[in-house]
């Protein structure tokens, strides 16, 4: 009777052994089932993107269009030596105003001065010889006329005369040649102006035509200056010969100096679609410097419609420059845009929103038309 109670008892662990495992086990798959759907809840929430957003401001009439200017003296000459030799003396620094005709330098040229002597010897030499072969020539004219010579004899004088004449004017350019050359040892002005740059130095060596060559002086007029801006081709049509602007420069805070148009290119440059225009500024002061950078402003009016957006807001892909707009189920939406002026930190947008859109700033490059977002809480109105 124990054997078979003792019996009994391990059947009923064993029984309760296998139900504890089967317990234990799904609890386990319970437990990995719960596991991997809260992993593929937070893998299907990360992939949803979370975005601010900005709505579009309306442009304001009047505010005209300000674009980078350079400015330019209305006349540069940049003054090399058109001989060789060293700079025995410079009269000219930067800074300096100087007039037409005006001696910025002096150079020492004594192969060019020796070449000039031999020049002249060799000129007077030729013109000996075709004194004595014009001599000659009408002599045997005379003597041919009473048949004392032959026709030859004559003709022969008469030809050496006439090539001792060509041997005389060749080295009478050539006394000129040279003395031009030795006019170029000194260096002049060729307009008024100031002059910007020096690097002649006494001693120093100057080699005519050589291509690593630098200017000695630089001159530049800068009585009028003229600045040079490129305007976006949608405004090219307002831009016109007299139209009024104003420049600003950065070291004059609150000063605004009076511009003109007074030509454009009147052509559109296919790399940056603007049309390059010239405007001209009386310089009396000499406030404007030349390669100074400048703010010019264009009395141009924004058209009616037109929205701003932060640039950082813009797409560009095949079809142009594009926006994302999220809409009432978080789902985005790409629209295509006309971007109008472009002031750096904000662009224009001249037709593709309405201004009352949810727009998406700084999109991932991945975004495409209705993926799924989730709205930041960094959400605001453009400026």
């Amino acid at each position: 009777m124990s054997d078979e109670r003792q019996s009994r008892n391990l059947k009923f662990a064993g029984i309760g052994a296998a139900v504890l495992a089967i317990a234990v086990v799904a609890a386990g798959i319970t437990a990995r089932n719960s596991n991997d759907h809260a992993l593929i809840a937070t893998a299907a929430d990360a992939a949803v993107p979370t975005v601010d957003i900005i709505t579009p401001s309306r442009s304001k009439t009047g505010e005209g269009l300000t674009l980078p200017g350079n400015v330019q003296a209305f006349n540069t000459a940049p003054i090399y030596a058109r001989s060789n030799g060293y700079v025995r003396r410079w009269l000219a620094d930067i800074g300096d105003n100087v007039k037409a005709g005006q001696t910025l330098a002096i150079l020492d040229a004594p192969e060019i001065e020796q070449q000039l002597q031999q020049a002249h010897a060799d000129y007077q030499t030729a013109l000996a010889e075709q004194r004595l072969a014009q001599t000659t020539a009408e002599r045997w004219k005379t003597l041919r006329a009473k048949d004392a010579v032959s026709q030859q004899e004559a003709d022969e004088k008469a030809g050496d005369y006439a090539a001792k004449t060509a041997v005389a004017n060749a080295q009478a350019a050539n006394v000129r040649r040279l003395t031009a050359l030795t006019g170029f040892t000194r260096l002049e002005a060729p307009f008024a102006g100031v002059v910007t740059s020096r690097s002649a130095q006494i001693g120093a060596l100057v080699t005519a035509g050589s291509a690593a060559a630098q200017p000695l002086f630089t001159v530049s007029d800068v009585h009028r200056m003229r600045t040079y801006v490129r305007v976006p081709q949608g405004f090219s049509a307002e831009v016109h010969t007299g139209l009024q602007a104003t420049l600003t420069l950065p070291e004059y805070p609150g000063r605004k100096f009076a511009a003109e148009v007074t030509r454009t290119a009147r052509a559109v440059d296919q790399q940056s679609g603007t049309v390059l225009v010239e405007l001209q500024s009386d310089n009396r002061d000499g406030a404007l410097k030349p390669g100074a950078y400048a703010q010019v402003q264009f009395p141009f009016s924004s058209a009616a419609g037109t929205m701003k957006l932060p640039s950082t807001a813009l797409i560009f892909k095949d079809e142009g420059p594009q926006v994302a707009v999220v809409d009432a189920n978080g789902r985005v939406q790409l629209r295509t845009v006309t971007v109008g002026r472009d002031e750096g930190a904000e662009i224009e947008v001249t037709s593709g929103l309405a201004g009352n859109e949810r727009v998406i700033n700084s999109p991932p490059d991945a975004l495409d038309n209705g993926d799924q977002v989730r709205v930041g809480g960094g959400s605001a109105a453009a400026k």
